[in-house]
């Protein structure tokens, strides 16, 4: 297992930069970094199944661990998913956390991920490139 870390600072408030990360539409925004067509369906609140999904319903499905607005959403990766179907795999501890600290400033948003290494080099290329459109989604978007 990887442990994987990546900051940026953004000048918004915590609370415009939660909704990008999670309103639907801007979270198809950022996520274009990983896969063009990403959404997840599910709700996020605490203890919910949330399936993070390409356009071919292939991805992965995970358990809401924590879920405090505006500061903190913490998920638990559980298996894979291939044409619609989930396959529970033997990850372990294999989580991703978004921490938002709000500063004078605006925000720091700090993501921790505990991955698989296998996953670590496109983690690695692609979670700068996502974080840097979180950041002008939430510096630039009414």
């Amino acid at each position: 297992m990887e442990a994987l870390s990546y900051t940026i600072e953004i000048n918004a408030r915590p609370e415009k930069v939660w909704t990008v990360l999670w309103g639907e539409m801007t979270y198809q925004q950022w996520t274009t970094a990983f896969t063009a067509g990403s959404f997840y369906q599910g709700d996020l609140e605490e203890g919910s199944i949330v399936k993070f999904l390409d356009p071919n319903n292939n991805g992965m499905y995970s358990r809401v661990e924590k879920n405090i607005p505006n500061k903190e959403m913490r998920f638990l990766h559980l298996g894979e998913i291939y044409d619609g179907v989930e396959a529970p795999q033997e990850w372990g501890d294999a989580t991703e956390s978004y921490v938002l600290e709000e500063r004078e400033d605006g925000t720091v948003l700090k993501c921790k991920i505990q991955t698989p290494d296998e996953f670590k080099d496109f983690f690695e290329d692609k979670f700068p490139k996502a974080l840097g459109i979180v950041k002008n989604l939430s510096e630039n978007q009414l």
